[in-house]
């Protein structure tokens, strides 16, 4: 089950970045709807967390278990503090950062699936 929720993730993820990098591509001040995604991500990511934490209920435990865990972690926290960080700035760099946010989500989606 942990997979097919990661690979979702992932795919959602890369989504994000590219909306993102197209608007600074563009130059232009960041969308409100990019937010509303980089928030979705954010809920994906939940969703990756509780089924990455069950899956350890279930078959073999991971060899580094902090490793495991600080990827579950990081998941969850980095698109909001992203998103909270730039709150105020609407210029086309605060996409940036979303499209950095995202990419390192789906980075660790990709990393949880590894590492198990």
């Amino acid at each position: 089950m942990l997979d097919p929720v990661a690979w979702i993730v992932t795919g959602y993820a890369a989504l994000v970045t590219v909306a993102a990098v197209l608007g600074v591509t563009l130059k232009a001040p960041r969308p409100r709807w990019l937010d509303q995604l980089g928030w979705m991500l954010t809920g994906l990511a939940v969703v990756l967390a509780l089924v990455a934490l069950a899956a350890l209920s279930d078959g073999p435990r991971p060899e580094s278990m902090p490793t495991y865990l600080g990827y579950v972690g990081a998941a969850v926290v980095m698109m909001p503090v992203a998103l909270t960080t730039i709150r105020d700035d609407r210029g086309s760099w605060s996409s940036g950062v979303v499209a950095a946010a995202a990419l390192a989500t789906g980075v660790v989606a990709v990393r949880i699936m590894m590492v198990r």
